[in-house]
């Protein structure tokens, strides 16, 4: 991300006026791989593609914040594998990591992983460590410290049908469960943020917080989450849940949020009645349908219909409801930006 872009994006973020409203993606491995023309295995293992994908994007869309920027990842193993996930790779599909506990019961044994020595996150640093040089030549920075959530993390290691069973049944393992992640995801946060000084951000992915009820969400989910958010002081704080997002809404300020990214099937009107006008949202076009889908009129068409019923843009930045998926082509991108301008 550009100094010019970072400071349009507090811009938004603090509600200034900024017109037209600016376009901005969630872009990591399901695209971008495939859309530079290599597999996803050779993004994530070859360090100068990895660099010359993220460059060549921003580079062929100059007017586009691509977030986080930069995005050093592999997939959902970089967190579980710290916790020792058997992680398995394709040479072009997305990589899983394995379970790790076959019980709740077993959580007691679960050690708190060093995110400097354990897994793949010294890999995350390292590959960041030897591009940040190219990344400041080319006028950009890194500006997130990045991690999945503590739920998310929690559905890896148990299985996320037995995760969430075991709210309503073994309560007290889940809490230290997630006691022991979020303890984990603290301290990846502050390594990431004192290894590159100009991370002024923070990223978090969790999905499954959808897939809990109101009361739930505020006992498994916001007191864990909102430490995570505050562990550096950061100016930006971004939370991406594209599962079901209204049940999180209200709660996104408390959590300490300010940039929130939901699912398509939520309007931004109605994510705004639920979530006030302190939050700046990035949506929310239908992203596989449409963005990925459909044809250069579809996404032009798409996104003036996303717009129409809104009475202003403020404190909004528009995307897809989601990270960018896989087969978008450019020319939809090209129709997404003509349509927001």
């Amino acid at each position: 991300m550009t100094s010019q872009q970072w400071e349009c994006l507090l811009a938004v973020i603090e509600g200034e006026s900024v017109d037209p409203a600016p376009v901005g993606f969630i872009i990591d491995s399901p695209w971008l791989p495939n859309w530079a023309g290599m597999s996803i295995l050779d993004y994530y293992t070859h360090e100068g593609y990895w660099l010359d994908a993220n460059l060549n994007v921003m580079n062929r869309f100059p007017e586009v914040i691509f977030l986080p920027g930069f995005w050093a990842e592999y997939g959902m193993c970089t967190e579980p594998s710290a916790f020792g996930a058997k992680c398995l790779w394709h040479e072009n599909e997305f990589p899983f990591a394995e379970r790790v506990l076959d019980s709740l019961d077993r959580v007691a044994g679960l050690a708190c992983p060093n995110p400097r020595t354990d897994g793949l996150a010294p890999f995350v640093l390292k590959r960041l460590q030897h591009a940040e040089s190219a990344i400041h030549a080319s006028g950009h920075a890194i500006r997130f410290a990045v991690a999945r959530g503590p739920l998310n993390i929690a559905g890896f290691l148990v299985g996320n049908t037995e995760f969430l069973m075991g709210m309503k049944m073994q309560p007290d393992a889940v809490h230290a469960l997630l006691e022991t992640i979020t303890s984990f995801l603290v301290e990846w946060v502050q390594v990431q943020a004192e290894a590159f000084p100009s991370i002024q951000g923070v990223f978090l992915l969790d999905d499954l917080v959808g897939f809990c009820g109101k009361d739930d969400f505020m006992e498994f989910a916001v007191p864990y989450l909102k430490r995570v958010f505050n562990a550096i002081d950061a100016r930006v704080r971004f939370f991406h849940n594209d599962a079901h997002g209204l049940v999180c809404a209200p709660f996104l300020r408390e959590m300490g949020v300010n940039l929130f990214n939901f699912s398509y099937e939520h309007s931004l009107n109605e994510m705004r009645a639920l979530a006030g006008n302190e939050v700046t949202f990035l949506g929310n076009l239908p992203p596989r349908d449409v963005l990925a889908q459909g044809t250069p009129d579809d996404v032009f068409a798409g996104v003036r219909a996303m717009l129409a019923p809104l009475e202003h843009t403020r404190r909004l930045i528009l995307s897809c409801g989601g990270g960018m998926p896989p087969g978008v082509a450019t020319e939809n991108i090209e129709a997404f930006i003509a349509a927001a301008r």
